[in-house]
């Protein structure tokens, strides 16, 4: 066999010999010369034009010949060292890899350069090679440990040929790859400035080679960009095809549409969808579990080794076991390192493609009774976990594996009966953790349950912030929102410590097996060794994993099946909720066909008595007509125009048709993130002209020319940064620009003054719409007349219909009822000397006079817009006082050495046992069986306390230090200015008190104790060891040199991928959010593509930065895993090649076995490093939110009012000048004026004239730069803001209902008893309205107030104030979206009830002012008049005179012959 072997050997070293010459001789050649095809395999596939990635190859192909001829060459020599001869098979083995590296050096250039393939005779040797060596190998390993005798003629492996294995099976591998995929030779590392990399779609990843993908190394560009720069989104590479939203969602949407019959076809759906990447995965997690259980396999044998003598065949023994353990351990890392890779990268598919799903049915379905809140949830949640249980799947099948190797190595050691002791007692302890997972699991629903309301609720009061601090309420909610969290933290406490207790059987289940274990061999008389028992133990350490990871799995898959069925759930409500739009045939001329019908908002509920609409007769609505709605609040206009649109659930009846696209103005404006124009063109291409059109129709004109970026301004989130006329406006312009056949449009005049509105009716409904199809609801009755149909409502009933002037006829009609309320409301205004030379000699008013202004801040500052869109991160390392402040944050940090001390005390008892075992069951011990488990079970258990003090003191800090920062930061935030607010988005500050709040309160405690326990285990291991040879001491602060500079090398860019994952997600919540609460108008403009199109490209945005944060932990992991497998295996080597006499063989057998771990625990170490970092990521963000700068005290006790002030409401304005930051120009300038207590005075003006500066001065929520503000005598900056803003009443412009009740919509404060709050809903006209629902003041109001009116809205916020009896009562916009009718008679009652008050009105209707005993006119931040409206009246010059004479303009000309 041996003559046979070397006459090959010989046959292969002519061959390649031969190949160098004609190569040599080629090369003296011209180049033009054509290639002999009888050595070469002729025709390479690809197109490779021989860049920097394929040199890179052949170079590694070139390297790992030259490594096996250098370890040929090395044996060698030492073989003649030690024998003074050398065999014939290592001198030819020696020469024909000489040879072959020659070969492959010769040939590695020209093979890619002209695109053909490694030469034949190579390729032969490395095959022949590969079979033979793998043939040695095995026959060795069933040589030595099966002890069996096999025919001498077999070729037997050495040293030399183990360690070429890998490298042989490698260029193996490689060759069909190099054949078949070009993408696989090309350089991942191809730089900007190569001039063959070809700029396609393929990501970083995609066109990454084999080895390149095995080690990761496509990721170090981006780890150079990283230390260069600091990353921005742009920098990220895409994420591959497979792993993009769209893809993605395409395949899950597919494999449903083939399971539709399936009664549970989501999770099946997933799995066909991505069942080759599982199955992947699958693989490489079995070879992960195998490789891991080699270890403990062959630890009897080399501590077996270690305690016989020492001879040369012993010796080369140990050097083979040592390689096998090298092996098997970097098998373990890669195939780890590509399994987590895997499954990351199918959470990132699968989260993708649910979310997508999601937004694609939340967008289309109609009337859908998930709240936003919830539906959020399900992308926020559900998506998140199911995408998280991949990384779960595979121990569902492991687990039984990972029982049985154990089973199988233990009955190898130790027999029958202690091995099945062993699985009983693993089996026990998996039984034991089962309640507790159990409860774990039912602790876990309670928090979420309560972090769900916590989070809900926030929500709501950070959109209302403004409110809140207006009526002085946000101590009270801050409250109840530290009442809802005290709920959260109390499940909290219980889940940590229920955590601690699994935390404890996790560490002491290797005690408790190993201790039953060792007892029953006691017990039936099991002979014990070092090497059994050492390998015993390294097998209890791994089954340690499946132990505690059994209760987490179930509890996984509940959780995710839960998820499951709550997306599913869902999803299946679009076969009843979706409406599909087929009219069939449409009449000629016909736009709408209103046919009878039942309509109900709510349509499961049993307290509500009748439908919202009932449409008793058929209509027709011809092209070209204008229907105009009309009817008192809460009559049912709103709910009509839904029907018409379909988006209220039908009850009975037949569907409304609807022929043409359609328009929708909501009366809640809704307006998108985003620049002006782009909500104007929503998706249309612009049209220049027409677009100018649109503008000057609306009235847009004058506001564009006001802020620096014209029509390109960012909006901010909800229109925050404009008023409610223009974002009212702009929504109409988006309307109108979309061209469509028919018009829905909701109240579009109650945001804008009588000129707006008018200016509005006539440029837009009377001209750009002139030949379309209008239906608009309004309570300015002026615009009825011009209406082909008007619609009265009441109480969901159309109680009238036709031609206006034939329903005027009918005195005793709804509609004159309420013409006759016009009128007298008109009465008011009529000037006693009206004249033709007030009305007709009248200048026009400029549009910039007669447009609202924003409440909150000047709209000439276009920095506004910018300021909420990016969001503020810090740069670099997180801080070391970040780190400080969170370990002292509980107890001043008192508990954390006590923390280290038990850890320390534990790993120390631990190293003690485990070694007394090994030590006193050698043979020449003389230690009594009694003796030797006693003290093992006291050791054992000694550590066992300590453990479980660790892991209660330290639930204990987790729970003080989350309460901690919550409060700080929660405060902070409550007692933050309004600009704040302004500038940053609810949906950031939520991401802080929701997703970061939560990795602080379950994971960065954790993470922390978990890197500094696994530095006390690595530490102590190196101690082990260097106890045993102080030589390894120095091998491990080398590789701990390279360790940390790797860690240094990662930290930066990883850092900076951490916070944009945790930025980057807010978009897409935010963009969710948008998307639901603006679902009809998205619907109605048939927009949905557009919106999806930019969802994708958000979770795009997202997954790409996850992906890439993730890969960059592995590329790590590989490397140091790597480091410490290679000191492992120097390690054992030092062990094999010490004397016996200079090691103590227990103690290195120990050594050897805590080594089996060494490259676990070191990834773990370093991995904590980077993860702590990335995770303190939360904190600082938490902390920057608990340090801002806040508003004025509260309470300043040493300056509080008297407990009746103010008792006058007399208030004083002395040279008041505002500016809202130190850079703006001043708002208010130099205001001297007097408001006299007990009177009403209107304040007037136009756009950014600075009336909302003075209401906003006045509550403090600017402070004013120079002047100030008296009432009754006192300086209102002297006091605190809570004295002030809870001594006056507000009805903001924007009316705001909290999710609850009437009750604590009226008196949140619980003062006032129900008697007083049905007092005043009589009074604001809302009793009818409550009394409709059987739960009257206990009936719900919805998230927004959205089961409510408008109208109604502003109705409750006026009882809401009356209920206060406040002496100064500011009234803004208090009545704009309520009917004529009812706002007379609201009048009637405020004037009635704050006959003894201040009253202070910014209003557009000029009968809400008119009867005012004083009028403020401001200009530009100064008083022009101020005086009597009477007087003001009398002088036609005046400002005020001009105003009023427009709205009687207005108002009347259409109209004065019917109002006789």
């Amino acid at each position: 066999m041996e003559v046979a072997l070397e006459l090959v050997n010989a046959s292969f070293v002519l061959a390649l010999l031969s190949w160098i010459i004609i190569d040599i001789l080629k090369r003296r050649k011209p180049h033009n010369g054509s290639h002999s095809h009888s050595d070469v395999i002729p025709d390479f596939k690809h197109s490779v034009g021989g860049g920097g990635g394929v040199r890179a190859f052949g170079a590694i192909v070139a390297i790992f010949n030259v490594i096996i001829f250098i370890f040929y060459l090395g044996f060698g020599f030492y073989d003649y060292w030690i024998h003074s001869f050398v065999s014939t098979k290592l001198v030819c083995s020696a020469v024909t890899w000489f040879l072959a590296s020659l070969v492959s050096v010769l040939s590695k250039n020209r093979t890619f350069r002209e695109r053909k393939r490694w030469p034949l005779v190579l390729v032969l040797w490395w095959v022949f090679s590969c079979i033979l060596v793998s043939f040695s190998v095995v026959v060795y390993v069933i040589h030595h440990l099966k002890s069996k005798d096999l025919p001498y003629y077999l070729p037997e492996a050495n040293i030399v040929d183990i360690a070429s294995l890998p490298f042989l099976l490698l260029l193996c591998c490689c060759l069909p790859l190099a054949a078949n995929r070009n993408s696989d030779l090309q350089r991942p590392l191809l730089h900007k400035d190569d001039d063959n990399f070809s700029k396609d779609d393929d990501t970083a990843f995609a066109s990454a080679g084999i080895w390149s993908q095995l080690t990761f190394r496509w990721l170090n560009p981006l780890f150079e960009r990283g230390r260069a720069e600091k990353l921005e989104l742009h920098h990220i590479p895409q994420v591959p095809d497979s792993e993009t939203a769209d893809k993605a969602s395409s395949l899950l949407e597919e494999s449903l549409r083939k399971r539709k019959a399936d009664s549970y076809l989501l999770p099946k759906a997933v799995a066909r969808a991505i069942w080759k990447s599982l199955a992947v995965n699958a693989v490489f997690a079995g070879l992960n579990t195998i490789a891991s259980y080699i270890g403990p396999f062959l630890i009897t044998s080399f501590v077996n080794f270690l305690t016989e003598k020492h001879d040369g065949s012993s010796y080369q023994y140990g050097l083979v076991l040592a390689f096998i353990f090298f092996f098997s351990k970097t098998a373990e890392s890669l195939t780890q390192r590509l399994w987590y890779f895997g499954a990351h990268r199918i959470g990132i598919r699968v989260r993708a493609a649910l979310t997508v799903l999601i937004y694609k049915e939340s967008l289309s379905t109609k009337f859908v009774c998930y709240s936003n809140g919830k539906i959020t949830n399900l992308i926020n949640v559900d998506a998140e976990r199911i995408g998280d249980f991949f990384w779960y799947i595979h121990g569902v099948w492991l687990l039984p594996i990972q029982v049985l190797l154990a089973l199988v190595i233990l009955y190898r050691n130790m027999g029958a009966a202690p091995s099945f002791a062993a699985i009983f007692a693993t089996i026990l302890v998996m039984v034991s953790n089962t309640p507790l997972a159990s409860r774990q699991k039912r602790l876990h629903s309670k928090i979420m349950e309560a972090k769900d309301a916590r989070t809900k609720a926030t929500s709501e009061t950070l959109k209302s912030m403004r409110v809140l601090k207006l009526h002085s309420w946000e101590p009270t909610f801050l409250k109840k929102l530290l009442q809802l969290r005290e709920t959260e933290r109390n499940w909290l406490k219980k889940y940590l410590y229920t955590s601690s207790a699994v935390a404890f059987l996790f560490w002491a289940s290797p005690t408790l097996v190993s201790v039953i274990t060792f007892g029953v061999c006691i017990l039936v008389k099991t002979p014990l060794t070092s090497g059994t028992v050492l390998s015993a133990l390294a097998t209890f350490r791994i089954l340690q994993e499946p132990i505690y990871n059994l209760p987490e799995l179930i509890s996984m898959i509940v959780q995710t099946k839960v998820s499951y069925d709550r997306i599913q759930e869902f999803l299946g409500e679009e076969v009843q909720r979706k409406f599909i739009s087929d009219h069939g045939a449409k009449a000629s001329n016909v736009a709408i066909e209103i046919e009878p019908g039942e309509y109900a908002w709510e349509t499961d509920s049993k307290d509500i008595k009748k439908p919202t609409i009932k449409i008793t007769d058929k209509l027709k609505i011809l092209e070209g007509y204008k229907i105009a709605v009309c009817g008192s609040v809460g009559s049912g206009k709103s709910s009509l125009l839904c029907s018409i649109l379909s988006e209220i659930p039908r009850i009975s009846g037949a569907a409304i048709n609807v022929y043409g696209k359609k328009a929708y103005v909501p009366q809640r404006a809704w307006v998108q993130t985003g620049s002006i124009r782009e909500n104007i063109l929503f998706g249309k291409d612009m049209k220049k002209a027409f677009y100018e059109d649109v503008l000057e129709a609306c009235a847009l004109n004058q506001d564009i020319e006001m802020w620096d970026n014209k029509d390109t301004s960012v909006v901010g989130e909800r229109g925050m940064n404009l008023s409610g006329g223009q974002k009212q406006r702009v929504q109409l312009a988006r309307a109108v620009y979309s061209d469509s056949d028919i018009y829905i449009l909701d109240d579009p005049f109650s945001a804008v003054d009588a000129h707006t509105g008018t200016h509005l009716f006539k440029k837009c409904l009377k001209g750009l719409l002139s030949r379309k199809t209008v239906i608009y609801a309004t309570h300015q009755l002026e615009f009825l007349d011009a209406a082909d149909i008007v619609l009265v409502m009441k109480e969901g009933l159309i109680v009238q219909s036709g031609k206006y002037e034939e329903l005027i006829v009918d005195s005793n009609g709804e509609l004159v009822r309420q013409m006759n309320a016009h009128r007298k409301s008109l009465d008011q205004v009529n000037q006693p000397q009206e004249d033709d030379s007030l009305t007709g000699g009248l200048c026009q008013i400029s549009q910039a006079e007669v447009i609202e202004e924003k409440h909150g801040e000047p709209n000439c500052n276009d920095k506004l817009f910018e300021s909420c869109q990016e969001e503020e991160t810090e740069t670099g390392r997180v801080k070391w006082s970040v780190y400080s402040t969170f370990v002292a944050a509980a107890y001043k940090g008192a508990l954390v050495p006590v923390i280290v001390l038990c850890q320390v005390l534990f790993q120390g008892l631990q190293l003690g046992s485990n070694y007394w075992i090994a030590w006193a069951t050698e043979e020449n011990r003389n230690v009594s069986r009694e003796q030797l488990i006693g003290i093992f079970i006291l050791l054992s258990g000694g550590s066992s306390i300590f453990i479980l003090g660790r892991a209660v003191l330290l639930a204990t800090i987790a729970v003080e230090t989350a309460r901690r920062l919550f409060l700080g930061m929660i405060t902070s935030v409550f007692r933050a200015p309004i600009s704040f607010f302004d500038s940053n988005p609810s949906s950031r500050i939520l991401n802080r008190s929701s997703t970061d709040q939560s990795t602080l309160d379950t994971d960065i405690p954790y993470r922390l104790a978990g890197l500094a326990f696994a530095l006390i285990q690595l530490f102590s291991i190196i101690i082990l060891m260097s106890h045993v040879a102080w030589q390894i001491f120095l091998l491990f602060l080398a590789i701990l040199s390279i360790s940390f500079w790797y860690q240094n090398y990662y930290i930066t860019t990883a850092r900076e991928l951490a916070r944009m994952v945790g930025i980057r997600k807010a978009p897409i919540l935010h963009h969710f959010s948008e998307s639901i609460t603006g679902a009809t108008t998205i619907r109605c403009f048939g927009q949905e593509d557009s919106f999806m199109e930019k969802n994708l490209s958000l979770i795009d945005d997202y997954s790409r930065v996850a992906f890439h944060n993730s890969s960059t932990m592995e590329w790590l992991c590989v490397r140091i895993n790597f480091l410490f497998n290679f000191v492992f295996f120097l390690v054992l080597v030092i062990l094999v090649s010490l004397p016996r006499s200079a090691i103590d063989p227990s103690l290195a057998g120990l050594a050897a076995t805590y080594g089996l771990n060494l490259n676990v625990l070191q990834a773990w170490v370093i991995w904590n490093l980077c993860n702590v970092e990335n995770k303190m990521i939360s904190v600082e963000r938490v902390l920057q939110f608990s340090n801002i700068p806040s508003e004025a005290p509260l309470v300043i006790e040493d300056c509080r009012p008297k407990p009746d002030w103010p008792t006058k409401g007399t208030i004083e304005l002395e040279n008041l000048q505002v500016q809202y930051k130190p850079t703006l120009p001043v708002v208010l300038k130099g205001i001297t004026c007097t408001f006299p207590g007990e009177k009403k005075i209107g304040v007037v003006g136009r756009t950014g004239s600075g009336k909302s500066t003075l209401i906003q001065a006045l509550f403090r929520v600017v402070e004013p730069s120079g002047g100030r503000i008296i009432i009754d005598g006192v300086d209102i900056s002297t006091i605190g803001l809570q004295d002030l803003r809870s001594r006056l009443g507000i009805i903001p412009q924007d009316p705001t209902l909290f999710q609850g009740t009437i009750r604590t919509n009226l008196d949140p404060l619980q003062q006032h008893t129900d008697q007083e709050i049905w007092e005043v809903l009589n009074k604001c006209h809302l009793v009818d309205i409550v009394r409709r629902d059987q739960r009257l003041l206990d009936a719900p109001v919805a998230e927004d107030g959205e089961n409510w009116s408008v109208g109604q809205r502003q109705l409750v916020c006026l009882a809401r104030v009356l209920l206060k009896k406040r002496r100064i009562l500011v009234l803004d916009e208090a009545t704009a979206s309520i009917d004529t009718a009812t706002d007379n008679v609201i009048q009637e009652t405020i004037r009635k009830e704050t006959c003894r008050c201040t009253v202070i009105t910014v209003a557009h209707r000029i009968p809400t002012v008119i009867d005012n005993d004083l009028v403020l006119v401001l200009d530009k931040g100064m008083i022009v008049e101020y005086d009597k409206p009477k007087i003001l009246l009398e002088d036609k010059s005046s400002w005020f005179s001009k105003l009023v004479a427009e709205f009687l303009r207005s108002s009347k000309s259409n109209h004065s012959k019917n109002l006789v």
